[in-house]
């Protein structure tokens, strides 16, 4: 019995491609809508949000960052938070590092866009950052070459610097730069270091830049002008949550703040900017959830229409089959696995070309596209959910023929 149902269900199968082979110019367009469907899901679930993971929101490993500000969208909030959020000094650094029990590290930072010169060429706009030591710990910067910034370069305020990629592309272009010297707003450092290169985030590049031990960051720039960035390293994933809470509550007892009292400092973590984004494209997730829905239901009337063309068209063969004692489950389980296996197809090709398209995009952009095995599984099944449920009405309607009027009919 198992043996003559999957011999049955082989040939329904092998009668479905058979009509697609037959009927080509119908079929492409009858699937056309299950493959844009398909391949519009895998294309947004495989990139955008591994890009954003990986690249926008990666603050380094189990980092979060302490700052001045946390990340406001609304313009009032943004208003009370320059009243109310007080500048990080050194002093506040030194608070959590000496106090915190539970983080891995405390480092810091402070920045601001300086020129950069060496030889008759120069850049503009290049981020310039004063950095502790123990950031080439928690940074998504690697060292390429040299060394990063050290404690003893701190302790001593040295004129050293490690630098980007793009600086060494367009101010060392033909030479190594290691132990060469290079202006910073008019003073000059010795390059200790280079970093591996990132390369862009949504268009801005991330290798133009200049670190230089904070010390002396603040002994140039001035100490009083500048909000420090601290950086705070989890032990692990597992103890971010409680670290960033350490973190919270040793920063309000620094700041006197009372219990009812509003944070006056941020921390932002990569949940922080994930949250952010996934609250910021709902809309357009939302957008795409009903043009994918638009698709399928396109494509699956198209699929019905289509099934129920091959009924009218092989109503002498339903005829003949029940004559012979095909009964009528057999001629519904038919007529479904034909639209499954149409719709299924579809799905198969929309896999592919979402495939193809991912490897282009990442050929050509800095895109990480991923195609996750679980969106493959999904498309596929929702595909022939489509099949099944459009191809239920054709079914039933081949299935309620007559035999005798059914051998009658002439086409």
């Amino acid at each position: 019995m198992l043996r003559h149902r999957t011999l049955f269900l082989r040939e329904s199968a092998a009668v479905a491609l058979e009509n697609i082979r037959s009927h080509k110019l119908r079929s492409a367009l009858m699937l056309l809508g299950v493959i844009l469907s398909v391949s519009t899901l895998i294309v947004v679930i495989s990139g955008i949000n591994t890009y954003i993971a990986k690249r926008v929101a990666n603050m380094g490993s189990n980092v979060f960052l302490v700052r001045q500000y946390g990340f406001i969208t609304d313009i009032e909030e943004f208003a009370r938070a320059v009243r109310r959020n007080r500048r990080l000094t050194w002093e506040d650094y030194e608070y959590l590092r000496q106090n915190m029990r539970l983080a891995k590290g405390v480092g810091a930072e402070v920045r601001t866009n300086g020129k950069v010169k060496a030889g008759r060429e120069n850049l503009d706009e290049v981020s310039v950052r004063g950095v502790t030591a123990n950031l080439a710990d928690m940074d998504v910067q690697e060292v390429a070459s040299g060394r990063y910034i050290s404690s003893g370069d701190n302790d001593h305020r040295t004129t050293v610097a490690f630098i980007g990629s793009d600086i060494v592309k367009h101010l060392f272009p033909k030479e190594d730069p290691l132990y060469k010297e290079i202006q910073v707003d008019g003073r000059w450092y010795e390059i200790v270091g280079v970093a591996k290169p990132l390369g862009t985030v949504l268009g801005q590049p991330q290798d133009a830049f200049v670190y230089i031990p904070i010390q002396t960051f603040l002994k140039y720039y001035g100490e009083d002008e500048q909000s420090l960035s601290i950086n705070v390293q989890a032990r692990g994933p597992e103890w971010m949550e409680r670290t960033e809470d350490e973190a919270r509550m040793l920063m309000r007892a620094r700041h006197h703040l009372q219990p009812e009292e509003d944070d006056n400092f941020g921390i932002i973590a990569s949940a922080t900017v994930l949250e952010l984004w996934h609250n910021l494209t709902a809309v357009i997730a939302d957008s795409m959830v009903g043009i994918v829905s638009v698709f399928l239901v396109i494509g699956g009337v198209v699929i019905m229409n289509v099934m129920l063309a091959s009924v009218t068209e092989r109503t002498r063969e339903i005829g003949v089959r029940k004559s012979i004692g095909a009964r009528r489950g057999d001629i519904l389980v038919q007529f479904l696995v034909e639209a499954s296996v149409m719709s299924a197809l579809g799905g198969a090709i929309g896999i592919a070309l979402a495939y193809l398209l991912a490897l282009l995009v990442r050929a050509g952009s800095d895109i990480p596209m991923v195609v996750p095995l679980t969106a493959v599984i999904a498309s596929l099944a929702i595909s022939t959910a489509v099949g099944l449920f459009f191809g239920i009405y054709p079914a039933r309607k081949a299935a309620r023929l007559n035999p005798i009027e059914a051998l009658r009919y002439e086409n």
